[in-house]
């Protein structure tokens, strides 16, 4: 019994394949041609045709129409007018700016601060003016074409410091001979 079911394994995937003389080659057909569709000619279109404005006219008793008033005449009927844009009004910097300190009292990140006496920072210009004038004059090395040009630079700077003290712009002099000051210490080194 066992050899008929061996026999019956065996034939079972030639059984299964089908026939062995038949060649099983695949058949093409053939490509159907591309279809084109071509679409309906559309006449061009015509230009919009918009009626002249009508002119506004304006009563004796009645005010001259506003630019705005007049735009909403004119406008199409089929365009909605814009509705006017309102921006809000700038707000101004920071009013109240916040000064970080150091530690000490009455003095910030930017600087010493000032007690407020006009004459107190007059005299700290004249005297950082004359500190400048003196470290300039206390150079004694050659010196070459960048740096004369520096000296030059400081020079100016102290000129226009005085004329502006004698002015009565004791903040732009300040500035001024902060910035010799910062010149010389470039100078210096």
């Amino acid at each position: 019994m066992i050899a008929p079911a061996r026999i019956g394994v065996w034939l079972l995937p030639f059984l299964l394949t089908g026939c062995f003389h038949r060649s099983h080659t695949a058949k093409t057909l053939p490509l159907a041609p591309p279809v084109t569709q071509q679409e309906p000619e559309r006449p061009a279109p015509e230009p919009a045709k918009l009626d002249p404005p009508a002119p506004v006219t304006v009563e004796p008793s009645k005010p001259a129409p506003s630019a705005q008033e007049a735009a909403t005449t004119t406008t199409p009927a089929n365009e909605t007018p814009k509705p006017p844009v309102h921006r809000a009004p700038k707000k101004p910097a920071n009013p109240h700016p916040q000064v970080a300190t150091n530690g000490a009292a009455g003095v910030s990140a930017i600087g010493q601060l000032s007690s407020g006496e006009p004459g107190d920072s007059r005299r700290q210009t004249e005297e950082s003016l004359a500190a400048t004038e003196r470290g300039l004059k206390a150079i004694n090395r050659h010196l070459n074409d960048q740096e004369l040009r520096t000296v030059t630079h400081i020079r100016e700077f102290l000129k226009q410091a005085r004329q502006a003290l004698s002015s009565g712009d004791v903040d732009g002099a300040h500035t001024l001979a902060a910035k010799a000051r910062v010149l010389l210490a470039e100078l210096s080194r």
